[in-house]
């Protein structure tokens, strides 16, 4: 059977349309089948994290880390691990971070604080801060003098260099809670603690 020509011509332009229509869509379908496996992906990724990881509470945190690294320690002596020993001292240092009242001043080459609180607050402050002067003094080009006052203690840290403009403007900048965390002893300080060593015991 003979076609005519406007027939030829009619199934020539179908058949590029659809030529066209897997161009132009074959790059879509792949994109499509590129986006459906990344979503199966973050699926699995949040099913795998199905189990929550955050204790809930950081002192409670903080005390089961110890517990597993004292579990994997085969040399761990049960017989002196003191956790509520531990558990006292985190106690200390939320009243003394959460509940104590912090007046800073400027003076010559550093700052003044007066922290204070009452209670257990007052009781966590002397017993965290003042042995924690030490720590500060060892600190190259700082100087520190603490003195214990009704409800707290009075804390100065000056720069050794009254000239040590940098050292002077971070000091201030730390303020206490700064000059608190300075020294990155806490951490083996709690893991003695909690072995029942005989650590440097600023803390009840």
């Amino acid at each position: 059977m003979k076609l005519r020509s406007s027939t030829v011509r009619v199934i020539f332009a179908l058949a590029l349309l659809i030529i066209g229509g897997d161009l132009v869509y074959g790059d879509e379908s792949v994109d499509m089948k590129a986006m459906h496996e990344t979503h199966l992906q973050m699926i699995e990724e949040q099913n795998s994290r199905s189990t929550p990881t955050l204790p809930g509470q950081d002192a409670f945190g903080a005390i089961q880390e110890i517990v597993q690294i004292l579990e994997r320690e085969p040399n761990t002596d049960w017989n002196k691990v003191d956790l509520e020993k531990l558990r006292q001292h985190l106690i200390d240092m939320n009243e003394v971070i959460l509940r104590s009242e912090v007046k800073s001043r400027q003076i010559p080459s550093g700052l003044s604080m007066e922290i204070i609180g009452k209670g257990r607050t007052e009781e966590a402050i002397q017993s965290m801060v003042v042995p924690h002067t030490a720590i500060l003094n060892e600190m190259p080009q700082w100087l520190a003098e603490v003195e214990k006052v009704p409800g707290g203690v009075h804390l100065i840290v000056k720069t050794k260099d009254p000239n040590d403009s940098k050292t002077l403007a971070k000091i201030r900048g730390l303020g206490f809670i700064g000059l608190l965390v300075q020294g990155a002893h806490h951490q083996p300080h709690h893991l003695a603690m909690a072995k029942g060593e005989n650590a440097h015991d600023h803390h009840r």
